[in-house]
């Protein structure tokens, strides 16, 4: 894990310029590939590969996918070196110790660990770029790789998520009338046509929360992200750009939320006839969840029991994963990851004794799921 952690990996969609993932996926091939994986380079987007490490099955079982990201957000703010990876007190500091390097080393010892011993179904390791940002990677490993199953192991505590939110991301563009500051007939404002809008985000999301529609989730929510509008002090501003994002449970979907938006600007319409806009959609991704019954929870599960001493608990999560694409797909799917804080934050680390033990969950899964090589 420290020799992840060091690697500067930060996703350049993020940080434009950033160093990307081109240096940790040759780490990720070079260390697979020493160990007898069948390496597959994904770069639709050169300088952003993706390396899936391929273990055939001698046949007659299941196949698994264990799935993690490489990229990281950026190391501006990060207090001490974000690439020292330093041990202090039976944790591992560093930018991407936590989200999700841990993840991905631990997947990457289990997965060694099953091919030595020799499985009957076929392990993927997919080692992703991008997801966070917009998850290019695993959309490119899911058009060329299938499996019965898959795993996400981006941190959960030693907990299984079940499901997560999605989201979806709009920009609605209000409209007024360029003029001269000293001119109001002829002007219209469209930053204070704009704060009808924002008034009715801030009641639409007291609506949603007052309603919460899943046992594990909660509500849905929204948020104004972004606002931009006017050219300078003397001038009525014709434009005023308000960007939201709205956090969605199972059961809503991006045409769902674009129905709700839709609703709210006809309204402010009809009680102000002055009030224009139009709306741009951005960026969607389905909410995640996963049957209790799946077979690979069930393994996993199982497996976490007997190393734990006892079942790890069900939870969800509010932030976006991979799990939806994979899902999505039609590949059943569940997260397990390590134990630690600071995702995103000023200080980050992973506690070392959880990545131990869920590199031994992966592992004792991939032995349920996939199936035993049989020996002559």
């Amino acid at each position: 894990m420290a020799k992840l952690v060091a690697i500067n990996s930060v996703n350049p969609d993020l940080v434009p310029g950033a160093a990307g993932e081109a240096a940790i996926a040759d780490f990720c091939a070079r260390w697979l590939a020493q160990r007898g994986f069948e390496i597959h380079r994904l770069e639709r987007r050169p300088g952003r590969p993706s390396i899936v490490g391929l273990a055939r099955g001698v046949g007659g079982g299941r196949s698994l996918m264990f799935n993690g990201h490489t990229d990281t957000v950026t190391l501006a703010g990060y207090v001490g070196d974000p690439l020292a990876a330093v041990r202090r007190g039976g944790r591992l500091y560093g930018r991407g110790a936590f989200d999700m390097k841990s993840g991905v080393a631990a997947m990457m010892v289990a997965a060694a660990r099953a091919k030595a011993l020799g499985l009957a179904g076929d392990l993927i390791v997919a080692c992703v770029a991008d997801e966070e940002h917009a998850s290019f990677g695993t959309e490119e490993v899911i058009a060329r790789f299938k499996a019965d199953a898959a795993i996400v192991t981006e941190p959960s505590h030693l907990e299984l998520t079940v499901a997560h939110k999605g989201f979806a991301w709009y920009e609605v563009v209000v409209r007024g009338r360029a003029a001269h500051g000293s001119r109001p007939e002829l002007g219209v404002d469209a930053i204070a046509k704009s704060g009808r809008f924002l008034t009715a985000i801030e009641d639409w999301d007291r609506r949603l929360s007052a309603n919460p529609s899943h046992p594990r989730l909660g509500a849905g929510s929204v948020h104004a992200s972004l606002i931009r509008g006017g050219e300078e002090l003397s001038s009525y501003p014709a434009e005023c750009r308000v960007s939201l994002e709205r956090r969605t449970v199972p059961g809503e979907t991006a045409e769902s939320v674009a129905a709700e938006l839709g609703a709210i600007l006809e309204r402010i319409a009809s009680e102000d006839p002055g009030f224009r806009a139009e709306v741009r959609r951005g960026l969607a991704r389905p909410p995640f969840e996963a049957r209790e019954d799946e077979q690979i929870v069930e393994a996993l599960r199982d497996a976490g029991a007997a190393r734990l001493g006892q079942a790890p608990p069900w939870r969800g999560e509010p932030f976006w994963t991979d799990c939806a694409i994979l899902a999505g797909s039609g590949i059943p799917c569940v997260l397990f990851g390590a134990d630690g804080a600071g995702a995103h934050a000023a200080e980050e680390w992973a506690e070392e004794a959880s990545v131990e033990a869920l590199a031994d969950i992966l592992f004792d899964t991939a032995l349920r799921f996939c199936g035993r090589a049989r020996r002559a």
